[in-house]
């Protein structure tokens, strides 16, 4: 008889378990992620489980649909990105890079809910003096919090079902482990299984939890893929550690929207919201220079004001440079390519950089009207006015496409105080708003490079 192997071969990115080692992953495509561990085996004669009348099935008609409650975490930016506030019963996951703010963001969280609420915050990375250490720098807290310094999964869970906590956090789900499962914390197994209790003590007791997840050098969750699949809500913090600003954004939500992200700055005291997080990203906006333009981008229902810079000069050798920081790389190329084609602006020969200021992220398509006047105000020389706003989807033809959210686009720039706005001819003929603002439309390049050209005469005058 053969022996039953005790291990198995797991991916790392889809979690799927295999006989044996190959160099592709048959679910997910993805090369060199099969990891071997042992496999968990339940000892036991297998029995039929009890039926429990509480969880019978319900038809649709017996279901009784109402909103579900919430209760707020105390930071508007963080119930915008949840939907509304925290929903009991869920389970978040909070990913970013290593020194990003994530522990600090949720011990705010705690601090805020420890006020009304029962809420353990559980570390397995720091010890309970350093956690002290940073909660002394974010104010006051109330006896509802308690502190638990443990990895192991089964003495969390002990002391989740006693204490009976509304709010846990888990910092960071990498460092539990569970002592049926023989392979180290992190790895596929460990998390897998660590996510499985959560998930349970979440919707049983209920409890809503919060978890930290560590990232990959690609910026996603390290471990397998189906973590994200496990959890009710996915939110990545953002930004430069060595920038003030930090960005909160919803990748999954299964209880709202994931188009809403959340503006914090880093401060002694922690993170800061940021209500207006257009004016804290046009402060510092020089003065006459060319190659720089301000556009108004949509993050959920929010119009966001942005400052683009371009710089374009001739290469001294014979392959010119690109560079894009906070937008698509290829999709600067591609408008670049369209401004040579269509309208026979000769850049083959030219380094050209793009810059978003403030550290933010774009990747909206109502951002290419301001990358390509950007980039010819640069090449010309011709200075924008500073209180111009622009913004519309560039086509490869040439054409300048309308986006969606004009009036409040255009309701957020005049609020800042901008008096003209460039935008696409066929948004200006659907928008009724009200406004001061001179609004230009413009259906094609051709149009929006002649205010620049008109510009131009002007100064020459």
């Amino acid at each position: 008889m053969a022996k039953e192997k005790s291990t198995a071969f797991f991916c790392s990115e889809c979690g799927g378990e295999f006989a044996k080692w190959m160099g592709q992953c048959p679910a997910c495509k993805a090369w060199n992620t099969l990891v071997e561990e042992p496999v968990v085996k339940i000892k036991g004669k297998a029995h039929a489980p009890a039926l429990q009348s509480e969880n019978a099935p319900s038809t649709l008609q017996e279901i009784d649909l109402k909103e579900e409650d919430r209760f707020s975490a105390g930071i508007a930016e963080f119930d915008r990105v949840l939907g509304g506030g925290i929903v009991p019963g869920s389970l978040t996951l909070v990913g970013g890079d290593p020194g990003i703010g994530k522990s600090t963001l949720l011990l705010q969280v705690c601090k805020n809910l420890s006020e009304n609420h029962k809420v353990l915050y559980v570390s397995g990375e720091e010890s309970l003096k350093q956690i002290k250490m940073r909660a002394l720098r974010l104010g006051d807290f109330a006896d509802n919090l308690s502190l638990l310094c443990e990895i192991n999964l089964t003495e969390i869970e002990g002391w989740i079902r006693r204490m009976k906590p509304e709010v846990v956090v888990i910092d960071s789900i990498q460092t539990m482990y569970a002592e049926e499962i023989s392979s180290a914390p992190g790895s596929v197994s460990q998390v897998r299984e660590a996510c499985a209790v959560l998930l349970r003590l979440a919707k049983s007791l209920p409890v809503s939890v919060f978890i930290v997840g560590h990232v990959t050098k690609e910026g996603t969750v390290a471990g397998p893929r189906v973590l994200e699949h496990m959890v009710d809500t996915v939110l990545y913090l953002e930004g430069d550690r060595y920038n003030a600003y930090r960005v909160l954004r919803g990748v999954k939500n299964r209880f709202g929207s994931t188009n809403e992200i959340g503006v914090f700055e880093m401060c002694t005291e922690g993170l800061k919201e940021v209500p207006n997080p257009s004016e804290y990203m046009l402060s510092g906006r020089p003065e006459g220079a060319s190659g720089s333009v301000t556009v108004c981008t949509m993050e959920g229902s929010r119009p966001l004001l942005l400052e683009i810079q371009a710089l374009v000069c001739r290469t001294n050798f014979g392959m010119p440079r690109r560079q894009a920081t906070g937008v698509d790389f290829n999709r600067v190329n591609l408008l670049m390519a369209v401004l040579e084609k269509r309208l026979g602006l000769k850049t083959g020969d030219c380094d050209a950089y793009v810059n978003v200021a403030g550290g933010m992220k774009l990747q909206e398509r109502a951002a290419d009207l301001g990358i390509v006047l950007a980039v010819v105000s640069c090449f010309e020389d011709i200075p924008l006015p500073e209180s111009l706003v622009v913004f519309g989807e560039v086509g490869l033809s040439g054409e300048v496409r309308s986006v969606s959210g004009a009036a409040g686009r255009i309701r957020e720039a005049e609020k800042l105080g901008f008096t003209t706005c460039i935008l696409p001819k066929s948004a200006l003929e659907k928008q009724t708003i009200r406004t001061k603002m001179e609004l230009i439309g413009v259906s094609g390049l051709k149009e929006a490079i002649g205010y620049l050209q008109k510009l131009k005469s002007e100064k020459q005058r």
